[in-house]
C-alpha cells in the first residue's frame, strides 16, 4: 500500500494537540486496512522521522439523524504514533504556534 493511502488526514483535538506537545505522540486517521508497520513505514518515509511506537484504535461509528431518517457515520481507525526524543512533525507545530497565537503578530 502506497504511504500517502495509508495516512489520511492528521487528527488535531485538544487532547491530541497536548499529546503532540508533551509526549511526542502525534495522532492520524489512516486506512481501515492498514497495520502497523504500514503506518510506521509511512510515518518514517513521508515526514523523515522516527518512529517508536505505533498504537491502533478502531473507532466505531456514530449514529446520526438526518430528519426522520435515522443512519449512521462510517467505522474509521486511528493510529497514535509516538517519535523518537528531539523528533517532531512540522505540520503539528505550525497549528500548535496558530493556536497559541504566536505567529499572529
Amino acid at each position: 500500500m502506497n504511504p500517502y493511502e495509508v495516512l489520511k488526514r492528521p487528527i488535531l483535538t485538544e487532547k491530541s494537540n497536548y499529546q503532540a506537545d508533551a509526549l511526542n505522540r502525534y495522532t492520524f486517521e489512516v486506512d481501515r486496512r492498514a497495520n502497523k508497520l504500514q503506518v510506521r513505514d509511512a510515518v518514517e518515509r513521508i515526514f523523515k522521522v522516527k518512529v517508536l511506537e505505533v498504537n491502533m484504535i478502531h473507532v466505531r461509528g456514530k449514529k446520526r439523524r438526518f430528519g426522520r431518517i435515522i443512519g449512521r457515520t462510517s467505522d474509521w481507525k486511528k493510529a497514535v504514533v509516538t517519535l523518537a526524543p528531539g523528533e517532531s512533525i512540522k505540520l503539528f507545530e505550525a497549528h500548535l504556534r496558530l493556536r497559541n497565537g504566536s505567529e499572529l503578530n
